[in-house]
């Protein structure tokens, strides 16, 4: 419990109320830090029972405890928990489907990290670099059956059959992201369908279960749903932006590379918004991209930033966080929606 308490102070909260209060946002700090003390007794219980994933001899299972044991924001299943609250609470049920939706996202960026050739996660060598790609394809795929295993054993009506549909949508978005790698095009509608896929999708998932666990009425779990949905695109936006946003910074908070995104050929919503207004971008991004040459990289992206295409992706990000905090006007005011108001406003603070 002590390790896990430990582990909880060093969480993503912990670390935007510090970013709020050295920027400024002093009242988005005490939310914070409030949010901390509330949900920080379903965020140990979580990491205990996250911790009793078993750990074999098996290479597969060192692979898939390299990433977890790097710590992510646990963001996802803090939406389970959060969601919970507006019901039954953080039961042992929806403290399964937490940890499910958790082993899920890690299980993607085992997979994300060998079809992009990633060599770094969370600022540390990524699982494929420490044990080699086929090691890390099949720790993804071993947590997917954990994941799957703990939604069942969870046997609350339907949501299954979501993950499933989840996962399906997850797999048509990075197939089509992967089919447009390197194409240097300006469509918002591709953008939109590979984020909420990729990314929003396992959002929504999340608050479901939150809320289905919880026992709440169709009404609420939509506007929750809606609320993940939005979240997920925000966060997106603001990883976009961080993409571009580090490149004249020192390069840490980040936990990854700058430009790894526009090395990969993604197409950005800060790319799909310069070649908006500057298309003359594409004919240096497509050569920059064939010939692998990081300091004509490093211009193309100085010349994003001069199109004002960073500001036009904070801006995203921003509607849809307010996006996701008017989903929850259906529910009364108090402790649960002002926890989500505060993990909405957050989203749009972060370094990482």
């Amino acid at each position: 419990m002590t390790l896990a308490l430990e582990a909880t102070d060093r969480s993503v909260l912990d670390q935007l109320a510090r970013v709020s209060g050295a920027r400024g946002a002093r009242d988005l700090g005490d939310r914070l830090s409030t949010l901390g003390r509330w949900v920080r007794a379903d965020l140990i219980e979580f990491e205990a029972e996250l911790a009793k994933l078993p750990h074999g001899a098996r290479v597969v299972h060192s692979a898939a405890h390299h990433l977890l044991d790097l710590r992510g924001k646990h963001l996802r299943p803090m939406c389970v928990a959060l969601a919970s609250r507006f019901g039954d609470g953080f039961t042992a049920q929806a403290r399964g489907l937490a940890v499910a939706v958790e082993l899920v996202h890690t299980a993607t960026l085992l997979h994300d990290d060998v079809v992009d050739l990633a060599e770094r996660r969370r600022g540390k060598p990524a699982a494929c670099v420490v044990y080699g790609n086929a090691a890390s394809i099949f720790a993804g795929d071993w947590l997917l059956v954990a994941a799957l295993r703990r939604i069942a054993a969870a046997n609350v009506d339907g949501l299954l059959d979501r993950m499933l549909a989840v996962i399906d949508e997850m797999i048509t978005a990075e197939s089509l992201q992967l089919e447009r790698r390197g194409l240097v095009r300006a469509e918002r509608a591709e953008y939109f369908q590979i984020v909420e896929g990729k990314t929003a999708a396992l959002f929504r998932w999340a608050m479901i279960a939150g809320a289905r666990s919880a026992g709440l009425d169709r009404s609420a779990e939509d506007a929750l749903e809606r609320f993940g949905l939005h979240l997920g695109v925000a966060f997106q936006a603001v990883d976009d932006e961080l993409d571009f946003g580090f490149v004249a910074a020192t390069g840490d908070g980040t936990g990854k590379d700058p430009l790894a995104d526009l090395r990969e050929g993604k197409m950005t919503f800060p790319l799909v918004v310069a070649l908006e207004r500057e298309p003359s971008l594409r004919a240096r991004i497509e050569e920059a991209l064939a010939e692998g040459c990081n300091s004509d990289l490093a211009a193309i992206a100085t010349a994003v930033r001069e199109t004002g295409a960073l500001t036009a992706t904070r801006k995203l990000a921003e509607d849809h966080a307010h996006r996701a905090l008017e989903a929850l006007d259906v529910f009364a005011p108090g402790p649960a929606r002002d926890a989500l108001e505060t993990v909405a406003l957050a989203s749009l603070e972060r370094t990482s």
